[in-house]
């Protein structure tokens, strides 16, 4: 099968909802590094006026942050057979990245600082709960190292054997305590689920769970491209593997980003996918 018979429907959760600092920039770099490769590639708003059937067609989930009252919108419209296509595709694989918002969806509540609780899917084993309006927010840049097993293990072939930093820029009021899902990766720099366990996200089955913005897929590219690959995968039954980008100038504002935090951390080679 050619690069030009590859097509991904890439389902964009509640785009004028959830779309909060910058967000958006995870959709356009999936369809970017797509489009340069030749594949076809087709962006589904997942929104009201969805059904459960277009949920169940897509092959890649992006979802983004949302203000509390935001959030309570989303949850009333995405119940019953909606809720349930979205649980299934998790469960089964497809792949996701959920930033700050959509996470506390997937989990099992979220308690804003002012209001009632909002009842989240159940997917994620994981609550969130802002402790209140005078409690400063978690604010800044992000560092994260990668330690959920599977993915480390995916991105390091990606990455030449380097072990896999995650670089964003967090914004939550809420903190988020995890169950028994496993963390997306320990924090090097910044604060991560709750400032105190050194968590930060949770990954399952194939979504990323994060509080990084940044958007988080520039910053990394080869995160998108995993996600890419591990949705082509799935879709096609084939062992695909994505051609070559070239990734100088990603790497090397990362690398600007590091020294401009002082952290010192071996910066991952260019992907050879």
């Amino acid at each position: 099968m050619s690069n030009q018979q590859f097509e991904l429907i890439v389902g964009w959760l509640y785009p004028t909802l959830m779309s909060t600092y910058g967000d958006r920039g995870n959709v356009i770099v999936l369809e970017r590094r797509c489009q340069w490769r030749r594949y076809y590639v087709n962006v589904l708003p997942l929104d009201q006026n969805a059904t459960a059937d277009d949920i169940k067609s897509v092959d890649l989930i992006v979802g983004g942050g949302a203000q509390d009252r935001q959030q309570e919108i989303v949850m009333r419209d995405l119940q019953g057979a909606k809720a349930e296509a979205m649980r299934e595709k998790i469960e089964n694989g497809t792949p996701g990245v959920f930033t700050c918002g959509s996470p506390q969806l997937l989990g099992h509540y979220y308690e804003p600082g002012v209001g009632q609780r909002i009842q989240g899917l159940g997917i994620l084993d994981m609550v969130s709960v802002h402790p209140g309006e005078n409690v400063r927010r978690c604010i800044g840049n992000l560092v994260v190292e990668v330690t959920a097993t599977r993915l480390v293990q995916d991105l390091k072939e990606m990455l030449n054997g380097a072990t896999p930093y995650l670089i964003g820029f967090e914004n939550h009021g809420g903190r988020t305590k995890l169950g028994k899902v496993e963390a997306l990766g320990r924090v090097v720099y910044g604060l991560g689920n709750n400032g105190e366990d050194g968590t930060e996200g949770a990954f399952y089955q194939n979504a990323i769970a994060t509080y990084s913005h940044g958007p988080l897929l520039p910053k990394n590219p080869f995160v998108a491209d995993w996600l890419i690959q591990t949705a082509l995968r799935l879709k096609y039954q084939q062992p695909i593997t994505l051609s070559p980008i070239n990734e100088t100038l990603a790497m090397q504002a990362r690398e600007v980003m590091l020294k401009r935090l002082k952290v010192n951390l071996p910066t991952p080679a260019a992907a050879k996918v």
